[in-house]
């Protein structure tokens, strides 16, 4: 038996933890769960999974959670310090799932805490690489990668032959994009950005797959997660979604995982780990495959992979600056105030105006996010 907290409950790939924890009540025990908003969602999740404490990160729904939760011997809190705080409750495993620069803190005291951390969230790698794994070291957690492209690799990386490693393929579907022109990109509505054509998942990260931003963001986490130079790690789109990485060996092998474009898969197998347990997802059906096909990507049409090379090139603080300047941008596309295309013109005038600096802290990270932040809202206001 498990224990299990989930950050971010609420959100996709929390409710998908909650759907193969639910397969599997013989072997996890949900201790803690933690929201920002959606408070009647979390409520009954606490409930129907019998949790020790709830948290919601809006204080100002504090009361809402309480009362819905009266009657249960369910503890409760409000406050992003309170989210925090949630992590030193007792767990096995750790899934970190708040979106964006948000999951930093509590991700970080999680580490602290030691045992199986199971990261769904790649900003904060992203931003704050370094500061991460340095934590992790001292600490003695164990990072899991829950990411599709992350956990494929993670299934075929031979630790004990990493020198014989040629290249990491992250595989890219191409998001709804793929085959659109510029002119019809410069159209585009929040609404198509956010319809994939293979995967369910939240708003931003459907957008940040649009612009292929979110494969840029995987370039940079694989390169801290596996140890890897940035000459070793390549993008190939491969519009089925059926292989979902592959690593290359000196020998010729070309080894990949396969499943179904569903979140249940690399989630199952990072709760049962070392493990196999079964999902309750979807599973892969050979007989239905017809064709497997890959491309290049169109730097062209999608400057964010080569942005993410660049960044990595340039340092830590590009990379910080890189994922803040999306961050404010897509929140801004999907409110209306820019057009898609504007995404790339602010990522790269926030990485021309910001001057680069050495990040030693987890507060300089935070501190040079923020100025990257407010030169991205200041190119849309």
């Amino acid at each position: 038996m498990r224990n299990v907290t989930i950050l971010g409950s609420t959100g996709s790939i929390g409710l998908n933890t909650l759907n193969v924890i639910e397969k599997h009540p013989d072997r996890f025990c949900v201790v803690a769960l933690t929201a920002y908003s959606n408070v009647d969602l979390l409520a009954q999740q606490a409930i129907k999974f019998k949790v020790k404490h709830a948290v919601i990160g809006d204080e100002a729904l504090y009361e809402d959670l309480k009362a819905a939760l009266s009657g249960h011997e369910i503890s409760c809190a409000a406050g992003e310090e309170a989210i925090v705080e949630a992590t030193r409750i007792p767990a096995d495993i750790t899934m970190a799932a708040i979106v964006g620069m948000a999951g930093l803190p509590s991700l970080m005291a999680a580490i602290e805490q030691g045992g199986f951390i199971a990261l769904a969230n790649k900003e904060p790698l992203v931003a704050a690489g370094a500061q991460v794994l340095e934590v992790v070291e001292r600490s003695g957690a164990t990072l899991l990668p829950v990411d599709s492209e992350h956990n494929a690799i993670f299934q075929v990386f031979e630790k004990d032959n990493a020198n014989a490693i040629e290249r990491l393929i992250l595989t890219a579907s191409g998001g709804p994009f793929r085959d659109w022109s510029f002119e019809e990109m410069e159209k585009a509505t929040p609404e198509q950005a956010v319809a994939h054509p293979n995967w369910t998942m939240g708003a931003k990260i459907s957008v940040d797959s649009a612009s292929m931003m979110n494969k840029a963001l995987e370039v940079i986490e694989a390169h801290y997660l596996f140890e890897m130079p940035a000459d070793k790690i390549e993008v190939l789109v491969h519009p089925q979604s059926v292989i979902h990485s592959m690593v290359e060996y000196n020998d010729g092998s070309v080894l990949s995982q396969m499943g179904a474009s569903d979140m249940c898969t690399p989630i199952t197998n990072i709760l049962g780990w070392p493990r196999r347990i079964a999902t309750p997802g979807e599973k892969l059906d050979l007989s239905k495959m017809s064709n497997l096909s890959f491309e290049q990507v169109d730097n062209a049409r999608f400057p964010s992979i080569q942005m993410a090379y660049d960044a990595l090139n340039s340092g830590q603080a590009a990379c910080v600056s890189m994922n803040a300047a999306n961050e404010i941008a897509v929140a801004a596309f999907l409110s209306h105030k820019i057009a898609f295309l504007d995404i790339y013109k602010i990522i790269r005038e926030v990485l021309d105006k910001q001057e680069t600096a050495p990040l030693k802290s987890l507060n300089d990270v935070f501190s040079y996010d923020k100025v990257a932040r407010d030169i991205a809202e200041s190119l849309i206001h």
